[in-house]
């Protein structure tokens, strides 16, 4: 999937990244403010979770319900120094638990994500669009 889109267009590129990710752990890369977390809050929205979605920045994860009573796990590494911390904190286990994964700057943890996750690359356009790339 390769497109570019607009803030409305966001509920259309969520479900098409749901339905062609090749598993539940996706990464997403892109510079600050680019959209990461926007687009993370839409995903779990069509994902069927109701919870407010934010960058858990601090907190490293935050776990999100949806009305099926499946789990989603929001990770932002951008604040972590070392690998150690992420596995300080389960990252292995959360990311073969079966369960949605969303992690926003994997490069700081790349030696840890798994080799078939994933990969969403977002990058702004002259026109102040997103480019949005699903490998």
């Amino acid at each position: 999937m390769n497109t570019t889109c607009a803030l409305d267009e966001l509920e259309t590129i969520a479900k098409e990244l749901i339905s062609n990710a090749k598993n539940k752990v996706v990464l997403f890369y892109g510079e600050m403010g680019v959209g990461k977390t926007t687009l993370i809050k839409e995903i779990c929205k069509v994902l069927g979770s109701d919870d407010i979605v934010s960058s858990p920045t601090f907190s490293l994860v935050n776990e999100y319900h949806t009305t099926s009573d499946a789990i989603i796990y929001h990770f932002d590494f951008y604040r972590i120094n070392d690998e150690e911390e992420a596995l300080d904190i389960g990252v292995e286990d959360y990311f073969y638990s079966e369960h949605w994964c969303l992690v926003e700057w994997p490069n700081n943890i790349k030696n840890l994500v798994p080799l078939n996750a994933s990969k969403v690359t977002i990058t702004l356009t002259e026109n102040n669009l997103r480019k949005i790339q699903l490998n």
